[in-house]
């Protein structure tokens, strides 16, 4: 199989030569656009790959989030994590499935973790196609010492309070603001990855309402080989396939996060709340799979 780099080598550069995305994140310039510009050359990328009968089910449900969102109401995306093409794909499909599919993918806005724009100017690149709200994950602080990263622990403390201030402000301006609960793409070899990661309670706490979004369908792949070093999607291998993205019902995050945390004998109330996402999502997901191969 060939990697994504090897494919599709002369529209990659196209998209870095556009690219404005800044490869140094700091707490001025966590809200960041995206930039249109470079979105026929991907999508060019998804056209060459996807196969037809790809789609996105449940458009209803988005598009009634949507207008919660217009009625000042925050609310929240909830997507499956496979591979480092979600987005793009999940952006082609909704802009070509229907006027509102495009109104709906205008309003996204995606948490994003620093390494999508520092890790190589080439990643930034495809990441800069797609408005986003960029963060410092916790995962992330894993193996820093508070001495001897102590201005680098400055600098992630400054970034994750300037995205959550940016946060407060724009997910009551009809924005959907979009998150990968399990944090990072799932690895088949590595059942851990699908586990929802703690700080997603925060998020449903403080939104209104939600929709969860099961994936079905790869068009990139992640390679075993360096999943666990570098991230870099430039070295996943892509193949053709078909994609669906199937989105739930609009759901009440003070409701499903109370029921979530309803048994007395839970002691992690916030892993719980994760939990009965993650859980949710893989239903979704068996059920979106049978039909597929009905």
């Amino acid at each position: 199989m060939e990697t994504l780099s090897s494919a599709f080598q002369d529209t990659i550069k196209k998209v870095v030569t556009l690219s404005k995305s800044s490869t140094v994140v700091d707490e001025h310039n966590v809200y960041q656009q995206g930039q249109e510009e470079t979105l026929p050359y991907i999508d060019h990328i998804i056209d060459s790959l996807i196969l037809p009968d790809s789609g996105i089910m449940g458009m209803d449900h988005l598009s009634a989030l949507l207008n919660k969102a217009r009625e000042d109401k925050a609310c929240l995306l909830l997507l499956e994590h496979y591979s480092n093409l979600d987005l793009p794909l999940f952006s082609y499909l909704l802009r070509r499935h229907s006027e509102r599919g495009k109104e709906v993918a205008a309003a996204l806005v995606a948490i994003a973790g620093v390494k999508l724009n520092e890790s190589s100017p080439t990643v930034a690149a495809f990441t800069g196609a797609y408005t986003r709200l960029v963060i410092y994950p916790s995962r992330s602080l894993q193996g820093l010492d508070s001495e001897k990263d102590h201005d680098e622990l400055i600098r992630i403390n400054a970034i994750n309070h300037a995205a959550m201030k940016s946060l407060i402000d724009i997910k009551k301006k009809g924005k959907l603001v979009l998150v990968f609960p399990s944090g990072t793409r799932y690895r088949p070899w590595n059942p851990s990855t699908k586990r929802g990661v703690r700080e997603i309670d925060s998020y449903i706490k403080s939104f209104d309402y939600m929709c969860l979004v099961a994936i079905n369908g790869e068009l990139l792949h992640v390679r075993r080989e360096n999943a666990d070093s570098n991230e870099d999607m430039m070295d996943d291998y892509v193949s053709k396939g078909q994609v669906h993205f199937t989105a739930g019902p609009v759901l009440s995050c003070a409701e499903f996060r109370n029921a979530a945390r309803a048994n007395e004998k839970i002691e992690d109330k916030k892993q719980a709340a994760v939990d009965a996402v993650m859980n949710q999502l893989e239903l979704m997901h068996q059920k979106a799979q049978a039909l597929m191969h009905a």
